[in-house]
């Protein structure tokens, strides 16, 4: 035989083997939810501190950049109305080798919105408490998704007012309602938001059900942010149950800060636990060695599922468990999950600059 018939025989084998083989399998999703701290003290600071590189912006960008992932909820990030600080970051993202996100959703935010109420109970308006979501100024503190797959049109839940939530509970004093009635009557559930964020992705079609909750803590005994964040995790049940209009189809995660442990620290803990539990819902328990390694001593939880590092009590509530991503149980299966947070090394410095908080990854393939 020729060369050439030697040659022809060889590529008709291995375009048979590849036949045989079926596609090449697609590479899993990444999904991350990230808090890093990139909230200033007013407008337009964070955009400032972007450009001009600061450290602790440059160490929140690293954390990105060495997990990589397709689709990240940022939490903890000022919200402007251009977009400006978004695009700078994303843009400061891609500069030093980090992902490139051309795909971004950052609506406003209830973070800092001003609701010419008392909604804290002080007797004054117009304070940070009394916008409605905690913020000193429009957007402070709010949240923003980048992602590298198209986004398609997506509903905001924010505008829900929280009485209308189904079995919503809100504080009262003295057997009346905390602040008043028409505080209880114009109050938004999300201190942040809620978003439903359809992204198309070479694997398929996947709703991202966004947020951030508000601590349960800096309230009085009516327990107000108790309570309300407890409602705000119990959203997404009532979301799912159908209660709350058109039910997103599988698959779908669940993806952002609870601000709540189900077993340790301040807040109504069976909400999470009864979120966690939830059949409709898988928990990928992502772990580090950082966190296990540093347990607090009282802790009832596990601490290798901790993702963010506070001060022990008294001086802090300690460790924590309280960003979350949680995919649909139809449609998906989990590949891998971690948190960024090292024992030690420089990986380790970086992200305890960063912020208070580790990054939450969760690797996914669609069914």
């Amino acid at each position: 035989m020729t060369p050439k018939g030697r040659g022809r025989r060889a590529l008709f084998a291995t375009l048979f083997a590849a036949l045989l083989a079926g596609p090449a399998p697609a590479d899993p999703l990444r999904l991350a939810t990230y808090d890093p701290g990139l909230s200033r003290d007013g407008p337009g600071l964070l955009l400032r501190d972007i450009l001009a590189r600061k450290p602790q912006v440059m160490d929140a960008a690293r954390i990105i950049a060495h997990t990589a992932p397709d689709i990240v909820l940022l939490t903890g990030f000022d919200w402007d109305a251009q977009g400006a600080a978004l695009s700078a970051f994303a843009a400061l993202l891609r500069d030093t080798g980090g992902p490139d996100y051309p795909h971004r959703f950052a609506p406003p935010s209830n973070a800092g919105l001003p609701s010419a109420l008392d909604l804290d109970g002080d007797g004054r308006t117009g304070r940070a408490r009394d916008a409605q979501g905690y913020g000193r100024f429009t957007g402070d503190g709010a949240m923003a998704l980048l992602s590298r797959h198209p986004i398609g049109p997506a509903r905001d839940l924010g505008d829900l007012l929280w009485r209308d939530l189904p079995g919503a509970t809100q504080p009262r004093r003295n057997g009346a309602p905390f602040p008043s009635a028409g505080a209880q009557a114009a109050r938004r559930l999300s201190s942040t938001g809620h978003w439903l964020v359809p992204v198309e992705t070479p694997q398929g079609p996947i709703t991202l059900m966004a947020f951030a909750a508000t601590p349960p803590v800096f309230d009085g005994p009516e327990d107000l942010n108790g309570l309300r964040n407890r409602d705000e995790i119990r959203l997404w049940q009532r979301l799912l149950d159908g209660d709350l209009g058109p039910v997103p189809p599988a698959p779908f995660a669940i993806i952002g800060l609870a601000n709540l442990d189900p077993a340790d620290g301040a807040g109504r803990r069976a909400a999470m636990r009864a979120l966690l539990a939830d059949p409709r819902l898988v928990d990928p328990a992502p772990r580090s060695a950082g966190g296990r390694a540093q347990a607090d001593p009282a802790q009832s939880g596990d601490p290798g599922l901790d993702t963010a590092d506070w001060d022990d009590p008294p001086d802090g509530p300690g460790n924590l468990r309280v960003d979350y991503v949680l995919p649909s149980r139809e449609g998906l299966d989990v590949v891998d999950a971690g948190v960024v947070w090292p024992e030690a090394g420089e990986l380790a410095k970086i992200a305890a600059r960063a912020s208070a908080h580790r990054l939450v990854w969760v690797d996914l393939t669609f069914d």
